[in-house]
């Protein structure tokens, strides 16, 4: 019984993308117009003008394109306004996050309040807030940003897909592979080489 050669088993590699933050991911993450409306009355706040946020920004873009459309190339202008938007939308998905810890850390502090053993967590002196009071404040305050830069980057959206004529879409590049370095990139190429 003869065997037969067989040719080397290469492994198909893999290359994963690195995922880009969506519209999507910071409606999960921001306050919407309604809940912060909700939070600045109850903290007495400024009520932001949501829709003003958003209309300033779209505008913004929009005559930003405009005034470079004679010196940029269709696709110059698309890959231009790609960043610009994404540069929004990652701004905001980050005031989201930081916004979700501040609401945590509220929490935790206020739940422990319910304790009555615990000296630590009562109120302070007189004119003094206690340490949940502030935490809840500071998340107050975190929500507003967190919207606000919400509407901005849904104005930039807005925008670039009346600039672009189609959809947003975030940037995704592949990752870089941990340990692989240009030399050891060109080492595996020139190995090759020799067959």
């Amino acid at each position: 019984m003869t065997k037969t050669a067989r040719a080397p088993r290469t492994s198909a590699r893999v290359v994963p993308l690195r995922r880009g933050t969506t519209l999507e991911m910071i409606r999960l993450v921001c306050p919407d117009a309604a809940q912060a409306t909700r939070i600045a009355e109850s903290f007495g706040l400024t009520v932001l003008d949501s829709e003003g946020i958003r209309d300033l920004h779209q505008r913004l873009i929009v005559e930003t394109a405009d005034a470079l459309n004679e010196g940029l190339s269709e696709r110059a202008m698309q890959i231009h306004l790609q960043r610009i938007v994404g540069s929004y939308v990652g701004s905001a998905h980050g005031a989201g996050q930081f916004y979700s810890r501040a609401v945590t850390e509220a929490r935790e502090a206020t739940a422990r309040l319910a304790n009555d053993a615990r000296d630590a967590d009562l109120d302070g002196p007189v004119g003094f807030d206690s340490a949940a009071q502030r935490k809840r404040e500071f998340a107050a305050e975190v929500a507003l940003q967190a919207h606000a830069l919400r509407m901005a980057a849904e104005g930039a959206v807005a925008a670039y897909e009346h600039a672009v004529g189609e959809s947003w879409k975030p940037f995704e590049r592949q990752s870089d592979q941990p340990g692989e370095t240009v030399s050891r990139k060109a080492a595996e190429v020139q190995m090759a080489a020799f067959g």
